[in-house]
């Protein structure tokens, strides 16, 4: 047996088991094409009954669909926390709204009812914020077309069945989903498939929900999410405690290493601040000298070696030779 033909069993009989315990939805016909869009976004991951409280409150508490677009994201937020993540489903809403104003500057989208399916499909998937969920319910349950809307909730009830593989999951698409339920079967695959995967992945280890699944499928119970023990998550943290005192601790070692290394060096260094201080004494106890000797008779110590030191060169032997004549002059008239 191929691994096609036993994914279309598992599907048929997913099928199958589901009706067992879940009831079909039927998209009401009233609403307008941007009302299933904005339902879609709340739709995602969240059921039927919350998805359509939700709807009727955004309607009842704003004026326009203007209103919503320019309220801000943690606003809307507050409106939806009855969804699984309300803070994503608004943002959803909001980024709808925007690429439906971007492309039209008004939220009247009616006339693609009126379009070809295949121009529909392509106009839709233009908005910037409607998401392949939003894409694919909108073309089941407004234009006609068969496309089997997955959300989060959808893939993880499908990687447990062994349906989808971790290829799927990548691209958001499950591989002959459209071949095994027909046309006709679409909605009502949907509506049943859809409230028991959002069971699965609201409470994943709910006994009665995993009671379904194995009822589907025995060896769904090896692909169960499973819990943390409080043990292994005690020793996931401890590692990253343990390292974060080492990574200091090892630089530590060489960097006590380095300074004993440059104080050897450096000790000869260390002998030459005393020489330059006993020069630099010396200079001061020169100069404290010269200072001492400039208070005294300033003039004629700076004259005297000044005429000292070229007299005896030049003009000392003819001062010498007209002091001996005059002494004996002087010596011979008296007598």
């Amino acid at each position: 047996m191929s691994a096609a033909t036993q994914r279309t069993e598992k599907i048929n009989k997913l099928f199958k088991v589901a009706k067992k315990h879940f009831h079909a939805v039927q998209p009401p016909a009233n609403r307008l094409l941007i009302e299933h869009l904005l339902y879609a976004c709340c739709l995602e991951n969240a059921t039927f009954e919350t998805a359509d409280e939700v709807l009727a409150r955004l309607q009842d508490e704003y004026f326009d669909w203007n209103e919503i677009r320019v309220t801000t994201s943690r606003e809307l937020a507050e409106l939806l926390k009855k969804l699984p993540d309300p803070e994503e489903a608004a943002n959803r809403v909001r980024r709808t709204l925007q690429g439906l104003f971007e492309a039209h500057y008004s939220f009247d989208v009616e006339l693609l009812r009126k379009e070809n399916l295949g121009k529909a499909i392509e106009q839709i998937q233009k908005y910037s914020g409607v998401t392949p969920f939003g894409v694919a319910y909108v073309t089941q349950s407004v234009l006609g077309g068969h496309s089997i809307p997955i959300d989060e909730s959808m893939m993880l009830l499908m990687q447990v069945l062994g349906i989808a593989s971790d290829e799927d999951a990548a691209s958001n698409h499950i591989t002959g989903l459209e071949r095994a339920i027909s046309k006709d079967q679409g909605i009502e695959f949907f509506s049943i498939v859809h409230q028991l995967a959002v069971a699965l992945h609201a409470s994943p280890f709910n006994k009665d929900v995993r009671a379904i699944i194995l009822e589907i499928d025995k060896t769904a119970i090896d692909r169960f999410p499973k819990r943390q023990s409080k043990k292994k998550s005690v020793e996931d943290s401890a590692p990253a405690i343990a390292e974060t005192p080492e990574k200091p601790a090892a630089p530590e070692k060489p960097t006590k290493a380095k300074p004993v290394t440059k104080d050897k060096k450096a000790k000869p260094v260390a002998t030459e601040p005393p020489k330059v201080s006993k020069k630099e004494s010396k200079a001061v106890a020169a100069a404290k000298s010269e200072n001492s000797k400039t208070t005294k008779p300033k003039v004629g110590s700076q004259k005297k070696p000044a005429a000292a030191k070229p007299a005896p060169s030049k003009s000392v032997p003819a001062k010498s030779a007209a002091k001996k004549p005059a002494k004996k002059d002087a010596k011979r008239k008296p007598r």
